[in-house]
């Protein structure tokens, strides 16, 4: 980005999670940053800590004067809407306007990049991969869709002019076509974002035309599941009937461990911090992007025993001897049965309630039944109103759709007051919040409530 003639940055929505981060990079790179978003929460709290001005009204008043079309680049989320009156207003003054994903390209466009793209656990083996790098001693800059708890942070600064870029590739408005990576790993492919793909087999050609992006000398690590339905040429397949696996997993002193397995490779007794067999199998890709880097095994071995996670991934609010309390980002069905699922095996004889608030209309809509049956893997469910996020609302879509179908378990729909006053009465053995809206403001009350109830 050394070439970009422009000193001041607009970033139209920079309370993104990916937003976010590119504020940080360019902030550290010296760049005049400012900011609009709609609200204000922690991660804008943060940037205006670091020094970042961020507006929360949109009003090109608030524009700084000295923010030219000649000296300034805009770059904005597609999750703004389109009668947005600062966007509209660089569009209409000749400002150069770019995506974010845009502007991922052009930063990494001088980096070895390492593109991560999947429907989920694109966050969690992203920062895997970054760790491991990082704790062998590379110069990694990592912009992740979560904070790392290692480091605290969605963005890792490397410290040469080209490190090693790992990005969380999006495949909402196709955003991973963007990139050209060095290496690229897909996840999964489970059928989302449909109101910008249509239907699935659109989005399947979207991810083979990620994968066309390969440089000519890259490697694309993909999924069994996902290679099953993209049957990409010449790709590293992993998952528990591939060549790459994890073998021999198992739960020991309640850490979950497995040995990595490639051919003839192996890697015995890999400690993971995290449950589930979906987070051994994000391991398995992390570990074999790093063995393409050289790292040694017993590094792999020693970084994996000390990451940490990623907040909102797993995360344990409260962990007593009475009351556990859990928080993930889970939005969609497989993500929510993959974490439910996990929780089951960890916790099997206690009983399980899930909160859950639905993310998009759309989504929804076209996943009401998918929803109800993973949700149901819980001994009881309650149900919050839909987050719209970037939408407007849908005729006849609410949680209502997901609750009507639920009909084997406990089932309700409330509000966070509701909620609140329900655990107050009594607790279960173990909660869990879930969704990739704002629930998570929820943990904070609960844990407040949870510890006022144990330690009165």
């Amino acid at each position: 980005m050394k070439d970009l003639n422009k000193h001041n940055v607009y970033l139209i929505g920079i309370g993104g999670i990916g937003m976010s981060a590119l504020a940080k990079w360019f902030y550290s790179n010296n760049y005049n940053v400012v900011g609009y978003d709609k609200t204000n929460t922690l991660l804008t709290k943060k940037l205006m800590q670091e020094g970042i001005i961020i507006y929360f009204e949109d009003d090109i008043s608030l524009i700084p004067a000295d923010f030219a079309p000649d000296n300034t680049l805009i770059i904005y989320t597609p999750a703004i809407p389109a009668d947005h009156i600062q966007y509209n207003y660089f569009l209409e003054g000749d400002y150069e306007v770019k995506k974010r994903a845009e502007v991922l390209g052009m930063i990494s466009a001088g980096m070895f990049t390492v593109a991560i793209a999947g429907t989920h656990g694109k966050t969690t083996t992203s920062s895997m991969i970054a760790h491991v790098l990082k704790y062998a001693g590379m110069d990694v800059t990592a912009f992740l869709g979560g904070i790392a708890t290692n480091y605290g942070t969605n963005l890792l600064l490397g410290n040469t002019d080209s490190p090693i870029a790992i990005i969380e590739a999006d495949e909402y408005d196709r955003s991973f076509l963007q990139l050209s990576p060095d290496i690229e790993v897909i996840t999964s492919i489970d059928a989302d974002h449909l109101d910008v793909y249509g239907d699935k087999s659109h989005m399947e050609d979207g991810y083979k035309l990620f994968f066309n992006r390969l440089k000519p000398a890259g490697i694309c690590i993909v999924s069994q599941k996902a290679q099953k339905e993209l049957s990409l040429n010449n790709a590293l397949e992993y998952g528990s009937e591939a060549n790459i696996n994890a073998s021999n997993l198992r739960i020991v002193d309640e850490k979950y461990t497995f040995d990595y397995v490639n051919g003839t490779h192996r890697i015995n007794e890999i400690q993971l911090n995290l449950p589930g067999e979906y987070n051994a199998e994000n391991a398995v890709a992390a570990i074999t992007v790093a063995t393409n880097f050289g790292v040694a095994d017993g590094l792999i071995k020693e970084a994996f025993e000390t990451y940490q996670g990623v907040k909102r991934r797993f995360e344990y609010v409260v962990e007593l001897p009475e009351f556990v309390f859990i928080d993930d980002y889970a939005h969609h069905p497989a993500e929510v049965s993959a974490f439910l699922t996990a929780l089951k095996g960890l916790y099997p004889q206690k009983f399980i309630q899930v909160i859950f608030q639905p993310h998009l209309y759309s989504r929804t809509r076209d996943f009401a039944t998918e929803f109800s049956q993973s949700l149901s893997i819980a001994d009881s469910i309650i149900l919050m109103d839909i987050y719209p996020a970037r939408e407007q609302p849908i005729a006849g879509v609410t949680s209502k759709l997901i609750l009507e179908k639920i009909d084997k378990k406990p089932a309700a729909l409330m509000t966070r007051d509701e909620i609140l006053l329900m655990l107050e009465e009594k607790q279960p053995d173990v909660l869990a919040t879930i969704g990739a809206g704002d629930i998570d403001k929820l943990a904070p009350e609960i844990k407040a409530l949870i510890t006022k109830t144990y330690t009165t």
